[in-house]
């Protein structure tokens, strides 16, 4: 499925739109982790839980667990808070 990167971690993916695949969220960030690595711990902390300057939204519908399902066919967007002074 189509994975819209924010330009706060382009560094990783070198682009704005990528490609990966999962049934759930945690499963296309561990698919997203393999082809970037170190991509997927600047979005999920140590105890497994998704960071709070991080959101994702499927199909224009905010994901807040790792495990919701995914459906083929669909569009992540990840949106990475800023802040500043």
């Amino acid at each position: 499925m189509k994975v819209l990167i924010p330009s706060a971690l382009r560094s990783y993916a070198e682009r704005g739109e990528v490609d990966a695949d999962g049934d759930t969220l945690a499963a296309l960030l561990i698919d997203l982790d393999r082809r970037y690595p170190g991509i997927r711990f600047r979005m999920i902390d140590e105890q497994g839980q998704i960071r709070p300057h991080i959101r994702f939204f499927f199909d224009g519908t905010q994901l807040r667990e790792l495990s919701q399902p995914l459906r083929a066919g669909g569009e992540l967007i990840i949106v990475q808070a800023l802040s500043g002074g």
